[in-house]
C-alpha cells in the first residue's frame, strides 16, 4: 500500500456507519434474480423467456445468463428487459418498505458495466445499467440503503453456479487480468454511487460474493482486497468526498470534469500503487461511456458539482469475513482504510453444520459464535447477507418450527450488525413447489414465520432452553469442516425440477 495515501485519507472508524450511510442495524432482504438472474427461483418465467428447465446449468444447458445471451444473441436484450421490468418494480419496492425492512443487497454482474464485456468470447443482456437507475430511484425514494453486491465476477469466481453469471467449472476470476476489470467495475460504480442522484442510497459496496472457501484456490485474493478499498478511496479522493486532510492534490482540483479527474490521479504514482494507478487509468474512458448511458453531469463547475461532491459521505467497503475461507486466508481487514464491514452467509440445508433434526438446528444457531470469532480478528462489524428458513428436512418442517427458526436465525444475527434475508421472494408456481416457503421473505411474512416489525420475534424466548445445550450431532457448530463446506453449504446451482428444486 502507497504509504502516502494515508496523508490525504483520515480514518473513519467501524462504528461511524450510520454517518456513512447503513443503518444501525441492518433488518434487510436481498433482490435476487433481478439485474441477476437465477432460474431456479423462477423456473416458469425462465422457461417461459426460453431457457431450460434442467438438472445441471451446464453444458448444452440454457441455465444462465451467459448461455441465454449465446443462444439468443439478437432477442436476449428485449426478453431480459421485460424482466427486469417485471420482476422488481414499485409494488415491491412499497413491499419491502411496508415490511419494515431497511436495507437491501443487490446482487449485479460485472456486465452492467457494458463496456467491460469483451462481445467475442462473453455473452449477456444489455441495458441492466438503466434498470438498475430506475430501481435505486424507487428504493431512495422509499428510505431503503442499499449495498451494490459485485455477486457474479469477470471470469467467473465460483463454478458451476447460476450465481455466477455462467455456469463452468472454469474459474478464471483470480487472475490478474479479471481482477484488473473487477477493480475497473468497483471504480466506475463508486462514481456513480456518488455522482448520479439515482445512487443516494447506495451506502457500501461489496466486492466479491461467495470466493471460493479453499483459499489456496484464490490467488493473490488479499491484494485484490487492498486494491479494492484503495480503489475506492482513490476514487472519493479524485473527487473531493471526505474523509480528506490536507489539500486535494492541485492536478486533481484544476480538472474540468470526472473522467479528466481520474486520468489524471492514475498520474499520482506518489499516492497510489502502480495497480490502483493502472486501474484510474482504464476506468476513465469506461466511466465517461457509462455517464453518457445514464446522462449524467459531470462536470466541474465552480459551486457546481464540487459542491455536492463535498456533502457526500464515503462508501462502506464490504467483504465476505475472513471466516468464509479456510487453508489460511488473507484477513481483509488488513484492508481497511475508512468504514468497512463484513458480511458471512450461513445456510443448514446444504448440510456440514448441524444434524437434519429441529433440535441440532436450534442448538448449533442458538450457540453460534461467528461474530465473536470474527470480532476477535477484526471482522466486525458483521451482518449476515444471505440466509433463509430452509432445512434438510423441508417437509417435516412443521410451522410452528418454522416460526422458531425464523427467531432464532433472527436473534443470533442480530446480536451482530443485522441481517438480509435470501430471497425478497420467489415466483409461486407449480415449479418452484414449496421453495416459496423457505425462501421467499414475503412469504415468510405472509405465512407468520416473520415478524412484520422485523427487530421483533414470535417467541423472544426461542433460545432459552438451548444455550450452551449439547446434542449428538458432531457438526452442530458455525464451523463445518473445510471438506464438506466447498461441497455442501452453498450450492444454489441446484436446478429446478417437476417437485421444485433438489439438493
Amino acid at each position: 500500500m502507497a504509504p502516502t495515501l494515508f496523508y490525504y485519507l483520515s480514518f473513519l472508524t467501524a462504528t461511524a456507519l450510520v454517518n456513512a450511510g447503513l443503518p444501525s442495524k441492518i433488518y434487510g432482504v436481498n433482490l435476487g434474480s433481478w439485474l441477476l438472474l437465477e432460474p431456479w427461483m423462477l423456473p416458469d418465467e425462465w422457461v417461459r423467456m426460453g431457457g431450460d428447465n434442467c438438472q445441471d446449468c451446464g453444458g448444452t444447458c440454457i441455465g444462465s445468463e451467459f448461455a441465454f445471451a449465446q443462444k439468443y444473441p439478437q432477442t436476449v436484450d428485449q426478453i431480459f428487459n421485460q424482466h427486469w421490468e417485471t420482476w422488481f418494480n414499485q409494488p415491491d419496492v412499497d413491499q419491502i418498505k411496508g415490511a419494515g425492512l431497511n436495507t437491501v443487497r443487490l446482487p449485479l454482474g460485472y456486465w452492467i458495466v457494458e463496456p467491460l464485456v469483451n462481445r467475442t468470447t462473453e455473452f449477456y443482456p444489455r441495458g441492466g445499467i438503466l434498470q438498475l437507475q430506475r430501481g435505486l430511484t424507487q428504493l431512495r425514494d422509499a428510505g431503503i440503503s442499499v449495498i451494490l453486491d459485485h455477486h457474479a465476477l469477470p471470469g467467473v469466481a465460483s463454478p458451476n453456479q447460476m450465481f455466477a453469471g455462467r455456469c463452468t467449472s472454469d474459474v478464471q476470476f483470480y487472475t490478474p487480468y479479471n481482477y484488473h476489470r473487477a477493480l475497473i467495475w468497483t471504480a466506475v460504480m463508486t462514481a456513480l454511487s456518488h455522482l448520479d442522484p439515482a445512487f443516494g442510497s447506495v451506502a457500501a459496496i461489496e466486492a466479491i460474493n461467495e470466493p471460493i472457501m479453499d483459499a489456496n484456490k484464490t490467488p493473490s485474493y488479499g491484494d485484490f482486497q487492498k486494491n479494492f478499498v484503495q480503489v475506492i478511496r482513490a476514487v472519493e479522493l479524485t473527487l473531493g468526498i471526505p474523509p480528506v486532510s490536507g489539500q486535494v492534490p492541485p492536478i486533481l482540483a484544476s480538472q474540468v470534469n470526472v473522467a479528466s479527474a481520474l486520468s489524471a490521479a492514475a498520474t499520482l504514482q506518489n499516492i497510489f500503487n502502480p495497480e490502483v494507478c493502472k486501474v484510474l487509468k482504464d476506468a476513465a474512458p469506461i466511466f465517461a461511456q457509462v455517464a453518457q448511458q445514464l446522462v449524467l453531469n459531470t462536470r466541474f463547475e465552480p459551486g457546481g458539482l464540487r459542491s455536492i461532491l463535498q456533502q457526500r459521505t464515503a462508501l462502506v467497503t464490504n467483504f465476505m469475513d475472513i471466516g468464509w475461507q479456510y487453508n489460511n486466508p488473507p484477513n481483509p481487514a488488513d484492508a481497511a482504510i475508512g468504514p468497512q464491514i463484513y458480511d458471512n452467509h450461513l445456510y443448514y440445508s446444504f448440510g456440514g453444520v448441524a444434524d437434519a433434526n429441529e433440535k441440532a438446528y436450534l442448538t448449533s444457531i442458538c450457540n453460534l459464535t461467528r461474530i465473536q470469532t470474527d470480532a476477535a480478528l477484526g471482522n466486525s462489524p458483521l451482518f449476515f447477507g444471505e440466509w433463509s428458513l430452509a432445512t434438510q428436512f423441508d417437509a417435516n418442517a412443521s410451522d410452528a418450527f418454522m416460526k422458531q427458526w425464523a427467531d432464532a436465525q433472527k436473534l443470533a444475527y442480530g446480536k451482530g450488525a443485522g441481517w438480509l434475508f435470501w430471497n425478497f421472494k420467489l415466483e409461486i408456481s407449480t415449479l418452484t413447489a414449496d421453495l416459496p416457503r423457505q425462501w421467499s421473505y414475503m412469504e415468510g411474512l405472509r405465512r407468520g414465520y416473520l415478524t412484520q416489525d422485523p427487530s421483533k420475534f414470535n417467541d423472544p424466548h426461542v433460545c432459552d432452553a438451548y444455550i450452551n445445550a449439547t446434542t449428538t450431532t458432531t457438526t452442530a457448530t458455525d464451523e463445518a469442516p473445510p471438506a464438506r463446506r466447498d461441497e455442501h453449504w452453498k450450492r444454489r446451482h441446484h436446478a429446478f425440477g417437476a417437485r421444485g428444486r433438489t439438493f
